[in-house]
């Protein structure tokens, strides 16, 4: 789903997450030196993607490393165009909300302009300490693709499925899923469906109950304590790969890390969709409109939202309506960015009584004024591609009215 979007723009965008999410704390000195007061910004923040070996174009574990990079990381924050965030502030609060608090912009820029000052070294703080390949930790398991699978040099990959066997004799609650790909420069998503024991698929399409995911500036999925993902025993997870070829023969192997629940789990994490797969987008529209819906069946609690369209994506809304006519927007993402496939989790979940509905609205830019547009003359529809497109609202959900009783020990899990 990338077509369209040079390689070299997706890169440089994924690495400056990690450069400009930072912690809190700014200076409480005039001499504000990287040791003392920058380093802790960039160690708790940044270095889990700007390390060797990781998605980001550069590492900041030392002052020699940031030190070249000094000027753009005070442009960026200044212009608070990092870190990545894109919820309208009107509506909702995150748990997850990435946007860069005023002191720490101060911070920083009072660094720049002191020259970057690098300080003392007995001020700098510990590195923290990272397992290689992995954001989330060592992994209980690690599944991995049975198969290599060749990429060609140019072309069209449609997707392509590839069936994992878990090989889970007792039944697992997973509480954290981190999708890896075996060759970022051609993979663009992966998501991981599960296929239970008699449930009916081929491999050759989406099957059954997403298990988790992975896309452009999507961190891995972890969920708080006393919930979890259930995996029945003999599940199979259906692998669905998008490739997007990049001139050069490549292959790809890509893996799964599965974290079991450690404590008791208490709710199913659910994962639900409000869809429209069938509209055509006139050719030129600048704003053309396509709605979606979901009616909860029950009473549920939803704590996690995620937009999804594609390269002509303008913006995107989820509106929670009442059975007493009540509406609130939930989300709202005035200006959708493709290069940043962001889920966005509520501070508090948000209760949904039985009959409510998620109604969501997204507009789309099919003019020649969208730079990312293939081709303007074209009418759209629904597909897989990055020149097609999609309108999805991704959410996660919780049942009410579950019991798991006595709450499930993860003594299956050990």
């Amino acid at each position: 789903m990338k077509r369209g979007i040079p390689k070299a723009a997706i890169v440089m965008t994924l690495g400056a997450v990690c450069v400009f999410g930072m912690a809190a704390g700014g200076a409480k000195s005039t001499q504000v030196t990287f040791t003392k007061d920058v380093a802790p910004i960039l160690l708790n923040r940044c270095v889990e993607c700007h390390r060797p070996g990781e998605v980001a174009p550069m590492s900041l574990l030392t002052y020699q490393d940031v030190r070249p990079w000094a000027k753009s990381i005070k442009e960026k924050v200044l212009e608070r165009s990092m870190p990545p965030w894109f919820a309208d502030p009107q509506y909702g609060e995150f748990e997850n909300d990435r946007r860069l608090p005023q002191k720490e912009i101060d911070t920083l820029v009072a660094w720049v302009n002191a020259g970057a000052p690098k300080g003392d070294d007995k001020d700098m703080p510990p590195a923290p300490r990272f397992v290689e390949g992995w954001s989330l930790g060592q992994p209980d398991v690690v599944l991995t693709m049975q198969e290599e699978f060749s990429v060609p040099a140019e072309g069209v990959v449609p997707y392509k499925y590839f069936t994992v066997p878990t090989n889970f004799t007792e039944d697992k609650w997973i509480q954290g899923v981190e999708l890896r790909s075996g060759n970022r420069g051609v993979v663009h998503h992966i998501i991981a469906f599960v296929l239970e024991p008699g449930q009916k698929g081929t491999g050759e399409g989406p099957t059954g109950n997403v298990l988790g995911g992975t896309a452009p500036g999507d961190p891995p999925t972890k969920y708080p304590d006393g919930m979890a993902k259930f995996l029945k025993a003999g599940s199979k997870l259906v692998l669905q790969m998008h490739y997007t070829p990049n001139g050069e023969p490549a292959k790809d192997r890509s893996s799964v890390g599965i974290f079991f629940a450690k404590a008791p789990v208490k709710k199913t994490a659910r994962t639900g969709t409000a869809m429209n797969a069938r509209f055509v987008i006139p050719p030129g529209d600048p704003n053309y409109e396509v709605k979606s819906g979901w009616t909860a069946k029950e009473d549920v609690h939803l704590f996690a939202f995620m937009p999804h369209m594609h390269v002509r994506g303008k913006d995107f809304t989820f509106t929670a309506v009442y059975p007493d006519g009540r509406s609130e927007i939930v989300v709202r993402v005035p200006k959708y960015d493709f290069n940043w496939q962001l889920a966005y989790r509520l501070k508090r979940p948000l209760a949904l009584p039985k009959g409510s509905r998620i109604e969501c609205v997204a507009h789309f830019d099919n003019s020649a004024s969208n730079k990312y547009n293939p081709d303007p003359a074209k009418e759209v529809r629904w597909g897989d591609q990055t020149w097609e497109e999609m309108m999805i609202g991704w959410f996660s959900y919780t049942r009410d009215t579950e019991e798991i009783t006595p709450p499930s020990t993860a003594s299956a899990n050990k």
